[in-house]
């Protein structure tokens, strides 16, 4: 086998990363284009979503091939444990997007010889037809998500909220049944809200 600077050029592991590779791929596409995307309409997450899946599957994919100690097992569940995003905290919802996103890209990515392609595809199929029964069918929100700029700052008081409500419904034309206050900007006296609203409104 060809070696530059003692590391292999090519090995049969190839076929089979970019084979698990575009599987991975396309079963995140359909988890997070059909079934997220589609339902919320909310591009924020998709990114990210993408990313980590990728990520996460090299990275798994990588180690796989090493023997790991203890310490550099637990040297790098540490690492995990420290970083998190310095942003606002995650919906419930798009956080469970992302650990099914991380779950599903371990899967493809960790399983060795003992496991079948049709028991990897079939966890797979599972996952996503699991999903679709919850997310599409069983508790089907009637409510869409909009997030806008809002102006008048005096109203996100907590004692101002029927207020806040009645002026956005005004405004949008929309029958809202719940709001969330985000980032304030006292420069500029704005605020972004993210309201959540009636689909047939």
């Amino acid at each position: 086998m060809s070696e530059f600077l003692s590391i292999p050029i090519f090995d049969d592991d190839f076929y089979k990363m970019m084979f698990r590779f575009l599987l991975n791929i396309s079963f995140l596409t359909i988890i997070i284009q059909w079934l997220y995307y589609s339902t919320v309409k909310k591009r924020d997450y998709l990114f990210t979503y993408y990313m980590i899946g990728i990520i996460v599957f090299f990275l798994c994919f990588t180690l796989k091939k090493y023997e790991l100690d203890i310490g550099m097992a637990l040297g790098l569940f540490a690492i995990f444990g420290i970083i998190r995003y310095r942003t606002n905290p995650i919906p419930i919802k798009e956080m469970t997007y992302l650990f099914i996103i991380i779950g599903v890209s371990v899967i493809n990515s960790l399983a060795n010889q003992k496991m079948s392609y049709a028991e990897i595809v079939g966890a797979n199929v599972i996952v996503v037809i699991t999903i679709f029964i919850i997310e599409r069918l069983l508790f089907r929100e009637n409510t869409r998500t909009k997030t806008i700029t809002y102006e008048k700052i005096e109203n996100i008081k907590p004692d101002m909220r029927d207020i806040l409500i009645k002026d956005l419904e005004e405004r949008t034309g929309l029958q809202i049944v719940e709001v969330e206050i985000g980032s304030i900007d006292f420069l500029k006296d704005t605020t972004s809200l993210t309201i959540k609203y009636l689909k047939n409104s």
